[in-house]
């Protein structure tokens, strides 16, 4: 991509990492084979096969239910809470002494650039854990009902754009509330997640209370299905998440859904726009836009909207597309050949409905799966790039004359996970906000994360939350509960 100045390659070194030839499971506390096919994991960046992983079988699973069951009966859930939040602050701990070990192998295994995965992921993955050992034994005080106990086994499965850190969202108020875990990783990301395992051995976990099971679809289904796990937390697609639900209606398990997006940028006429500019290239192409809760929707002010999609545009061609490994590198690898082709759909049909599509001049590598951070223009509500969750480096710009136009225009989405807001006047902002249906909603700000703030959505983008106090109660029933 054109830039204002040329970066000599500063590419961190991946002779920190030691990646195994293939990989087992990881079930009461020691790896183990699967009796599934083996899949091969890959770098996006490079199409080189990384390592071959296990696919768990109903069977595997059936064993890591078993083995997280006599671990919360026998281990866990008898465990003094002040003595679980050791634990937990141990692996926090431990990922803060690792961390570079964990940046380079999610870059490695993702595509996403080494600056995210060593300044975002990776610290905040230890955040939640040291947040929720904090709570391990304060949960009578939290406000979630008298009594407070733990549901028992969770059955989590998590997605590929943020593999560590929606481990550590998972994973951390589980164990905090005296859970115990069968965890399944996406199939194309699950190396952090098995090198976590190892965190789980160095940090004494008693064996069963964590289980990783990897593999693909079926994996997953058999985790979420099996009759013997309490509670299912699940974050991926809105198509998933309507088909988990229907499995796990007319069961006693607890379910949340943290699901898809289709966030709403909001920028009024009194901006100012060098700021809201660089909130808007952070809300779209943070993690090649991989993100359920990216501002893939630019609502401008009419009088505004030359100046902003100028001043966006010179940004964008500042950004370097590349090497993830790289640290100057901004945008990274697409995660996979199946997401850059829709990806590559989607955009084909903003332009075959008549918006116009920009993308900064420039070559792609020539391995690897790559997109351009692209901006569309002239696009109607009814486009399907401004409906369908892209996934990707996509922005799709509207705009709007009244407040009362925007806040239509931002709700009217089948998705209701976040938004954001840009403009100098408070008042401004808390009468929009309020006006939102939207689970997060930044002001001058975006993709801003912390452990102790809630996070989840409505409508088709799921129910429950993660993350603070909220985040606990989907992992305990309370005195008033049968």
């Amino acid at each position: 991509m054109t830039s204002l100045f040329e970066y000599a390659p500063a590419p961190e070194s991946r002779s920190i990492v030691d990646i195994r030839p293939s990989y087992g499971l990881f079930v009461d506390g020691e790896f183990v084979d699967g009796t599934g096919t083996p899949l091969k994991t890959v770098n996006p960046a490079t199409e080189e096969v990384l390592s071959e992983v296990a696919t768990g079988s109903e069977e595997d699973v059936d064993r890591a239910v078993r083995a997280a069951r006599r671990a919360f009966v026998k281990t866990w859930g008898p465990m003094r809470p002040a003595d679980r939040g050791k634990y937990l602050f141990r692996i926090a701990r431990l990922l803060q002494e690792r961390a570079r070990e964990f940046a380079v192998l999610e870059t490695l295994d993702n595509g996403k650039p080494i600056r995210e995965s060593r300044d975002v992921d990776v610290p905040l993955a230890a955040a939640h854990f040291f947040y929720h050992a904090g709570w391990a034994d304060k949960l009578e005080h939290a406000g979630l009902g008298p009594a407070p106990r733990p549901l028992g086994v969770a059955g989590q499965v998590i997605p590929w754009n943020f593999p560590l850190l929606m481990l550590a969202w998972k994973v951390a108020p589980a164990l905090a509330t005296g859970n115990t875990v069968v965890l399944k990783p996406a199939e194309t990301t699950p190396l952090t997640a098995l090198l976590f395992a190892e965190i789980c051995q160095q940090a004494d976990l008693p064996p069963g209370v964590v289980n990783i099971v990897t593999g693909a679809g079926e994996t997953g289904r058999a985790v979420i299905s099996h009759p013997d796990v309490d509670k299912v937390a699940f974050t991926g697609s809105t198509e998933v998440g309507r088909s988990i639900a229907r499995a796990v209606a007319g069961t006693e398990k607890r379910l949340t859904l943290e699901l898809g997006g289709k966030a709403a940028n909001i920028v009024f006429d009194d901006a100012p726009i060098d700021q809201a500019v660089e909130g808007i290239v952070r809300g779209i192409f943070f993690n090649q836009g991989h993100v359920c809760c990216a501002g893939s929707r630019l609502l401008v002010q009419e009088s505004v909207h030359d100046e902003v999609v100028a001043s966006l545009q010179r940004r964008i061609g500042t950004l370097r597309v590349g090497d993830p490994m790289d640290k100057n590198t901004d945008l990274g690898a697409i995660n996979s050949a199946e997401q850059l082709a829709r990806i590559r759909e989607l955009a084909a049909f903003g332009e075959t409905e008549g918006a116009t599509c920009w993308q900064p001049e420039g070559e792609l590598p020539d391995r690897g799966f790559w997109f351009k951070p692209t901006v569309f223009t002239d696009v109607s509500p009814a486009h399907r790039i401004a409906r369908d969750e892209v996934f990707g480096p996509v922005l799709s710009v509207m705009t709007f004359r009244t407040p009362d136009e925007a806040v239509a225009k931002a709700n009217n989405t089948t998705y209701g996970l976040s938004a954001g807001i840009w403009s100098e006047k408070g008042s401004r902002i808390l009468k929009v906000t309020d006006q939102l249906r939207a689970g997060v909603v930044w002001a001058n700000t975006f993709n801003e994360f912390d452990p102790t703030s809630p996070f989840g959505g409505y409508k088709q983008s799921g129910y429950g939350r993660e993350g603070g106090r909220q985040g606990l109660a989907a992992y305990l029933s309370s005195g008033d509960q049968k």
